[in-house]
């Protein structure tokens, strides 16, 4: 009996230590399974969880001040759009235009081939001044523009008359052991050379050429309404290039369309300016021309005339150059009140030959004179195509050049 209470004393005390040890590992399993379910993933897990964010932040991060930064873009571009209303690069420019006084033949070859830039082009008939067609009339008729480089032939025949450069080839040093000549200036349009030839003539010398040359005033007989242009009183201070400037970009001048299709009729007739008429329709028959004044170049028309001839075979008018016609001319590249300015003038030598000038006004940046070029080379072409010079000299067989003398020089 004492055995048997014993084993059950026993019995118990083992229960007594089991359930002791047992309370503390079934809390435990509690807590463990509280802490396992409100626990982040393991190690591994967050790992890649917390890579992914951190991507996502950093990229986030970077594009705010990516954003910040396109902004500035973003105004420019809508100073550019605000702007295109303004100066539209493409369209129709020959909306508006009255055609009943132009040459059927030559506005057509002129239309098509300015295409749908805007600008306009105003083509001569050299050995008379009269006007075969007016392309973009708004714009030709509206007021003068700065010349750019289209102005350079004026100041190369201005720096010959005064005895400044002699000959052609008579070089200018521009720098250390570098010298041009007016050939190859005129073919590139090297602005330091004609800046020196501006500061070399000075201001009231390079007025009184470019007055004589018809700059500054009307141009035509009749044409209404036809802007006088302007020449600057002084010229720009030094620091920003002073006469030099004149000379190069034609800075300050103000020069219409039409002045510069009689100055360039005149380099093609060897020296006659005559007023530009520009009939109605119907009163073409007893055509008289009107000679303004003589202009008598002398060897010296030689001279420009070679330089103009290169910038079409080799230099910046390269792009009107024609295989099966003898193309001169002069380009012009500058931006003028929130505008591009591209020119071109020039003439074709072939009997029955046009002088035209090419001018596009754009918002944006197309090529500025050599894109000109290329235009005037298409209608220089078109009208060969269209068998036009050989049907004008039919027609007035009398186109003959005015003998060329001496370039005066002024007191």
């Amino acid at each position: 009996m004492m055995l048997l209470r014993d084993i059950g004393n026993r019995f118990l005390a083992v229960l007594l230590i089991v359930a002791t040890l047992a309370l503390p590992a079934a809390a435990q399993e509690k807590v463990l399974a509280r802490a396992t379910a409100s626990a982040p993933a393991p190690v591994s897990a967050p790992a890649k969880a917390k890579a992914t964010p951190v991507k996502k932040i950093a990229s986030t991060s970077r594009k705010a001040p990516t954003a910040k930064k396109t902004s500035p873009r973003s105004t420019r571009r809508a100073s550019r759009t605000a702007l295109k209303p303004r100066y539209p690069t493409y369209g129709d420019p020959s909306q508006g235009d009255d055609p009943s006084r132009d040459d059927p033949i030559v506005r057509q070859a002129a239309v098509s081939s300015l295409g749908n830039l805007m600008g306009a082009v105003v083509v001569v008939d050299p050995t008379n001044g009269r006007v075969l067609s007016v392309v973009n009339q708004q714009l030709a008729f509206s007021g003068g523009y700065q010349p750019c480089s289209a102005f350079k032939p004026a100041v190369a025949l201005a720096a010959l008359g005064e005895g400044i450069i002699e000959t052609d080839r008579t070089k200018l040093e521009l720098g250390k052991r570098w010298n041009l000549d007016l050939h190859k200036a005129l073919a590139i349009s090297n602005n330091l050379y004609f800046e020196k030839l501006g500061r070399l003539l000075g201001i009231d010398k390079l007025e009184q050429y470019a007055r004589q040359f018809g700059f500054g005033e009307q141009a035509g007989w009749g044409i209404e309404p036809e802007p006088a242009g302007a020449f600057p009183a002084s010229p720009p201070p030094a620091w920003q290039g002073g006469v030099g400037r004149v000379a190069s970009f034609g800075q300050g001048i103000s020069m219409t369309m039409f002045q510069l299709a009689s100055f360039t009729s005149s380099l093609a007739n060897g020296g006659t300016l005559y007023y530009l008429q520009y009939p109605p329709s119907g009163q073409n028959d007893g055509f008289t021309p009107k000679v303004k004044r003589e202009l008598p170049f002398g060897s010296y028309l030689d001279a420009v005339r070679e330089g103009m001839e290169e910038a079409v075979l080799t230099g910046t008018a390269r792009r009107a150059k024609m295989a099966d016609l003898h193309v001169l001319g002069k380009t012009g590249t500058c931006s003028q009140d929130g505008a591009r300015l591209g020119w071109f003038t020039g003439y074709n030598r072939e009997s029955g030959g046009v002088a035209l000038v090419v001018l596009l006004r754009t918002g944006q940046s197309l090529g500025g004179g050599p894109r000109a070029s290329q235009v005037a080379g298409q209608i220089f072409r078109r009208l060969g195509e269209m068998n036009y010079y050989a049907s004008a000299e039919r027609s007035n067989p009398s186109r003959t050049l005015p003998a060329s003398l001496q370039i005066p020089r002024f007191p």
